[in-house]
């Protein structure tokens, strides 16, 4: 295996300055650091989802079409390279490959779960899956989904792979459990908000990085590192998306405004208005939180603006942002490396 102390000087550096941190053309310019091992990926997400049950066939093909950034893939090959793993190509880079379609898969299928438990009909711009093949579908291709992931797992042949994926899923199932119990309950405080979002996002970036780490054969220092790096990416990228809940373009990122407060969700934004705002309208937040519905998004939105809790969440992210690119210091400087700084930047910069 190739030595994290290793410098791979095959691949482009991204020109500085060549776009916005948060824009499309920054983060396709880091995509074009890893561009074969991007469509060996593609390819082997396709295969995957491969089915001889049709119905399968058909929600995996509609999943695989509502695209989306894929950046837990991209997350997973740049911290393979940034660890000296070799390019995807016949007989080499493969592991890699397999473990960014894994993590993909187990992303997949938590998406497809949260979209029946949270009764959604609208993601990334389209039908969700159970809005077009119903729950029990959604469901049952999610289990397949998992299931898969877990055959890919196997196959890689890494014991620490498996025990790293293992307690990762387990972590993530919890998370969705803690949700479960925050919804509609305005007394959630800010630490059993960020308890979550650890575990239902930040917890599957940690892995993907650690497991790229560890199938590249670094020091374990090194996948300590990468770990940490990805634990504060998947937190700093979470914070945001919350921030743009309440104030995105549906038409540009597939989201209704207030979606997280529809449910009854009650993110950090909410939380921190809830505590600085006034009795009035900490009543209305509390209701609003409590009941679901948009009934209330105004005034709901006019707290939010009033108590800075869009911007309190942003310092945070910035905050977590500051904490993985620390994490990088651990490894050689390449362009590998500065591809997984610019995803730490473009979390917080992104618009949608």
């Amino acid at each position: 295996m190739n030595s994290v102390l290793t410098t791979r000087t095959d691949a482009p550096t991204p020109a500085a300055g060549a776009a916005a941190p948060g824009s499309p053309a920054a983060l396709e310019t880091v995509r074009e650091l890893v561009r074969p091992d991007l469509l060996a990926v593609d390819a082997a997400i396709r295969g995957g989802l491969s089915s001889i049950v049709p119905l399968v066939d058909q929600v995996a093909e509609h999943i695989i079409a509502g695209g989306g950034k894929r950046l837990r893939p991209l997350l997973v090959v740049l911290a393979g390279r940034a660890c000296g793993a070799p390019a995807a190509g016949p007989g080499t880079g493969q592991s890699t490959v397999q473990a960014a379609a894994f993590i993909e898969f187990i992303h997949t299928a938590t998406l497809l779960h949260d979209d029946v438990v949270d009764n959604s009909a609208r993601r990334r711009g389209r039908a969700t899956a159970n809005e077009m093949y119903g729950n029990q579908a959604s469901v049952l291709v999610g289990d397949f989904v998992y299931s898969r992931a877990f055959q890919m797992m196997a196959a890689v042949k890494s014991p620490r792979v498996i025990e790293i994926m293992a307690d990762a899923t387990n972590v993530i199932a919890e998370g969705e459990v803690l949700q479960l119990m925050n919804a509609h309950d305005p007394d959630t405080t800010e630490q059993r908000y960020l308890e979550v979002i650890y575990r239902k996002t930040a917890q599957l970036f940690q892995a993907g990085a650690e497991v790229a780490a560890v199938l590249a054969g670094a020091p374990l220092p090194v996948q300590l590192a990468l770990a940490r790096y990805g634990r504060h990416l998947g937190t700093a990228y979470q914070l945001i998306d919350d921030v743009l809940d309440y104030q995105s373009d549906p038409a540009s990122r597939g989201k209704n405004l207030g979606d997280d407060l529809a449910e009854g969700k009650p993110t950090l934004p909410l939380i921190h208005a809830l505590r600085q705002a006034d009795p009035a309208a900490a009543e209305a937040i509390r209701i609003a939180i409590r009941d679901g519905g948009l009934e209330s998004l105004d005034a709901v939105l006019a707290a939010i603006e009033s108590t800075g809790g869009l911007a309190y969440t942003a310092r945070l992210a910035k905050s977590e942002s500051d904490s993985a690119l620390a994490a990088l210091a651990a490894l050689p400087a390449t362009p590998y490396r500065e591809g997984l700084a610019a995803l730490a930047r473009f979390a917080i910069e992104r618009k949608h």
